[in-house]
């Protein structure tokens, strides 16, 4: 499959690159893309929920009534889970949410991704290009002469480009990442893929 590499304008250049089939025509294993991107929420997630239980609530600790003759049911401490105040019963604790993924159901995942959208006809390229000073408005005329300003739109570099991050960083539909950056979940996330030449170039020639 060949994609036309555009100018920043957005005008065709002329020239034309390959998407390898070994990763933008295999075919979509959905449970593997499920399973990656449920890996990355987890790792995301922070864990960091909690309780007290009955043993860390600051309170007296005297029986508050006696045992027999009150007509209600027997209470031996103003922190039991069952008084206002008290500690929670089996409440939350910080736990690590993350788990383990093979690397090749990881790779699979992400070629299934990056092959939906090649499918899909949401993948574009432009030329190699920088932006001199971290301004929104020219990124954001980069993107109107894509004609996906509307979109979610996922800018694929192949090094960290300081300028392009804080000019894409008020976008809300917009995000900007590396190469090695890339993951099934923001491939998918986005409705369209913009690579640099030398990224998608990086992206191909790493393919094993």
């Amino acid at each position: 499959m060949e994609v036309a590499v555009l100018s920043i304008a957005g005008e065709d250049t002329g020239k034309k690159v390959k998407l390898k089939k070994s990763i933008f025509g295999v075919e979509p294993n959905d449970h593997a893309i499920y399973l990656d991107v449920k890996q990355f929420m987890a790792n995301n997630r922070q864990g960091t929920h909690k309780t007290k239980e009955r043993s860390e609530i600051r309170g007296s600790t005297r029986k508050i009534k006696r045992q027999k003759g009150t007509g209600t049911a027997r209470a031996g401490s103003i922190k039991s889970p069952i008084f206002r105040g008290g500690g929670r019963t089996f409440g939350p604790l910080p736990r690590d949410h993350s788990f383990k993924l093979n690397k090749k159901v990881k790779q699979l995942a992400r070629k299934s991704a990056l092959s939906y959208k090649a499918k899909s006809q949401a993948i574009v390229v432009v030329e190699d290009f920088k932006l001199e000073a971290p301004k929104t408005k020219e990124y954001l005329k980069f993107l109107n002469n894509l004609k996906i300003s509307e979109k979610k739109s996922l800018v694929v570099l192949n090094e960290p480009n300081k300028n392009m991050y804080l000019s894409s960083r008020n976008l809300q539909g917009s995000k900007v990442l590396t190469v090695s950056e890339l993951s099934t979940y923001e491939i998918m996330n986005a409705s369209n893929l913009i690579f640099v030449e030398s990224s998608l170039n990086s992206l191909q020639k790493d393919d094993k």
